[in-house]
């Protein structure tokens, strides 16, 4: 029997050593080949926020003064890899890829024990090791699936979503189910040892915790496992002490891995938050008037990480008028969806249908940036893709439940699981990745359902022939109906990188970007609106505001553009025009301080003061702490002749921005006019030591002594300002009326 085993080790070994080496060789060429693209070193989305997050975290911030608003497990592994190995994109990319060939791994080994050939076929004792056939099978899909090899080379966190799946897989294979195959083959006592047992259910249990970590839906999978840890070890409908002790185990390992993040999430948001606080917001987006089963931003063109949370946040605190914290904007969204949903029941069945329909759909949905893009750059994504893709591996894995149908016990844990994370996919939104988890189920039962085929075909034993080929034809057409455009899809990841690469100042690759964007999708408004970005930079006002209005042609509630034309407009010097794009934006957007802070300048342009004096209020009720706002709105003071309340306004700016020192030079430069020469000269020096290279500066500190009759001191400013820059008239007229005066006395 030892003998027996050893082979049977050896085997094993041999074929999981394959799996992983042609996991990893696959996932290293296609990192080496995109190496050359746009998409290795510039981060867009998501992927750009976990740097930045693993950046601080790496520097030292390793707890954060926020509650979590995304899973936090991802960074926090990107932050310890910089921080041992220094901020290296490459590095991280081959980590992932090793990873990602370890839950090909999994994966086969989970199949091989859940699916042996003899329990699918009841065959006779000889033949290959039971299971072996289904877990090279399911290994290899996984390592040869294409969206698989897009994810692990992405910074983005589905490379840990799918190896905890696959590790849990596992785990869930050397407990319940697999102690009933194993002992089929008599490899094993009638009795595993108990203590290896709770092992398992422990380890599964922090496999789900960190899975929690990464993907919060995933905490339905905690649900689902808890009823099974209930009465799997007994295999009873009853609830037992075998169960009490196996259920014990997996919430001792969830809570080792879980529970930390919710006290620090309690801690620094006073309240409880068990992973993150987006719930609401995302549930919203999934579930409300407009919603298309994808993923729709709260306001029209900000769809960046960074805006998230900052337009949930403001919408919901706009509608409730008052300062929330993050659980009640998540309670005010999800309030707002459940609305939506008891209001309108037949509109939101008829979405749900339609997210139904794209989660079993064969098409990536992106968030970010489109595996077809990344396609263009790596052969093992081309070729992937032919065969290796959703609308492939859904019908397959039909076919593998009911090829599998006949395995006793029957895997119902396996049809729970995954039925409860699609359920829980469609109740919000979908995405590519938000589906990705379903792959390594479907995997398991395709691969079981592939490695019968020889046999099936020979026994003619393909249960329901006729039926079952018709159920797989009907979901192979079903999941292969076009239902998005992955035109558009290819021109929004050209937008978004174009958006990264303007982030950094390469203007001109930006603007490549959205021209082939546009090339892409010609009726696609952002890739307008950001192209004019690009050319109201490079001084291309013309062709910026003709770009704008195309924007707004196609999309007229559009508030981004509405804003940056106005903005365009005031440098036109259109006052009365950027004020009715202003007022635009604010019909969607009036929670922006900035929006209102150059409405009120276009105003005050208008000759409107009062007006402009309010909107500049109106900034600061929203942003306190704006010292622009408060410096705008010290000049209309000032034009107003309310000279006390513009000295407190320049002063408030002055505090708030001290490395600036504009609104010092103002505030000196009211002084000045109104008399008071002791401060206008306190402030004007102030300005100086900050910025000792302004000559308007030096000229009117040279007045303000003047008009106290320092000659000397005047004529040194005056001269200064000279040296800084020759040929400055003021400061030549200025130095001219001083030594003049001097010579008089």
């Amino acid at each position: 029997m030892k003998g027996t085993n050893s082979k049977a080790d050896d085997k094993r070994f041999a074929w999981t050593l394959a799996i992983f080496a042609t996991a990893l060789a696959v996932r290293l060429v296609h990192v080496w080949q995109i190496r050359a693209s746009p998409f290795f070193s510039v981060l867009m989305g998501d992927s750009h926020g976990y740097d930045d997050w693993a950046q601080r975290i790496a520097g030292g911030d390793w707890i954060g003064r926020e509650v979590f608003y995304q899973a936090p497990l991802y960074p926090y592994l990107l932050g310890v890899i910089y921080a041992i190995g220094g901020r290296s994109l490459l590095l991280v990319r081959v980590i992932q890829a090793v990873i990602g060939s370890a839950s090909c791994v999994l994966l086969g080994l989970a199949a091989s024990r859940l699916f042996s050939r003899r329990a699918v076929l009841r065959q006779a004792q000889d033949g290959p090791e039971p299971g072996r056939r289904a877990g090279v099978v399911a290994g290899l899909m996984l390592a040869l699936y294409a969206p698989a090899i897009f994810f692990d080379g992405l910074l983005q966190k589905s490379v840990l979503d799918v190896f905890f799946i696959c590790l849990a897989l596992w785990l869930i294979a050397k407990t319940g189910t697999a102690e009933h195959a194993e002992r089929a083959e008599k490899n094993i006592s009638r009795r595993s040892p108990r203590s290896l047992r709770l092992n398992a259910w422990f380890c599964l249990g922090l496999a789900m915790g960190g899975l929690a970590l990464t993907r919060e839906n995933a905490l339905v999978f905690i649900v689902v496992l808890l009823v099974w840890a209930a009465f799997a070890p007994s295999h009873q409908r009853r609830f037992g002490a075998q169960g009490a002790r196996a259920v014990a185990s997996f919430l001792v390992g969830v809570a080792i891995v879980v529970l930390p993040v919710a006290i620090r999430n309690s801690v620094v948001g006073g309240g409880l938050y068990v992973t993150t606080s987006q719930f609401g917001p995302n549930f919203y987006i999934g579930n409300n008037p407009a919603a298309d089963g994808t993923y729709q931003s709260l306001r029209y063109g900000r769809g960046a990480p960074e805006y998230e949370r900052q337009d949930a946040t403001e919408l919901a605190e706009i509608a409730l008028g008052r300062r929330l914290t993050p659980a009640e904007v998540s309670s005010y969204w999800t309030g707002k969806a459940l609305d939506f949903i008891t209001s309108r029941p037949a509109a939101w069945l008829t979405l749900m249908g339609r997210k139904v329909a794209l989660l079993w759909n064969a098409t990536e949905m992106l968030d970010t940036e489109s595996q077809e893009a990344h396609a263009e750059w790596s052969w093992p994504l081309r070729t992937g893709a032919v065969i290796g893709h959703f609308g492939v591996l859904v019908p397959l894995g039909l076919f593998g439940v009911i090829v599998t149908w006949t395995v006793r016990p029957r895997p119902w844990i396996l049809y729970a699981m995954m039925l409860a994370y699609a359920a829980s996919v469609a109740l919000f939104y979908v995405f590519a990745r938000y589906r990705y988890p379903l792959v390594p189920f479907l995997i398991l039962f395709a691969a079981a359902g592939v490695a019968a085929l020889p046999e099936l075909t020979r026994a003619r034993s393909i249960p329901g022939r006729l039926w079952t080929l018709a159920a797989v034809a009907a979901v192979a057409v079903f999941a292969n109906w076009p239902v998005l455009s992955t035109t558009l899809m290819r021109a929004v990841t050209e937008l978004n990188l174009g958006a990264a690469l303007q982030g950094e100042g390469k203007l001109d690759e930006a603007k490549g970007h959205y021209e082939r964007a546009i090339a892409i999708a010609p009726d696609y408004p952002p890739a307008y609106n950001n192209l004019a970005t690009v050319l109201r930079a490079k001084r291309r006002l013309g062709e910026a505001e003709a770009a704008y209005q195309q924007a707004l042609r196609l999309r007229p509630d559009y508030p981004e553009a509405h804003y940056n034309l106005a903005n365009l407009l005031l440098d036109e010097d259109k006052p009365v025009e950027a004020v009715d794009h202003f007022r635009r934006a604010l019909a969607t957007i009036p929670a922006s301080a900035d929006v209102h802070n150059n409405l009120g300048i276009a105003l005050v342009g208008q000759g409107k003061v009062e007006e402009g004096i309010a909107e500049f209020r109106a900034a600061l009720q929203i942003d306190p702490g704006s010292a622009k706002s408060h410096r705008n709105l010290a000049d209309a003071l000032a034009s107003a002749r309310r000279f006390d309340e513009a000295i407190d306004q320049f002063r408030l700016a002055a505090q708030l921005n001290p490395t600036d020192g504009s609104a010092r030079y103002d505030l000196g430069s009211l002084l000045i006019e109104l008399g008071r020469l002791d401060e206008a000269i306190a402030e004007l020096r102030a300005v100086l030591r900050v910025t000792p290279g302004s000559v308007e500066a030096h000229n009117n500190l040279g007045i303000a002594l003047g008009s106290q009759g320092k000659l000397d001191e005047a004529i040194e400013q005056f001269q200064q300002a000279l040296r800084i820059q020759p040929g400055f008239a003021d400061a030549e007229r200025n130095l001219s009326t001083a030594r003049q005066s001097r010579r008089q006395r």
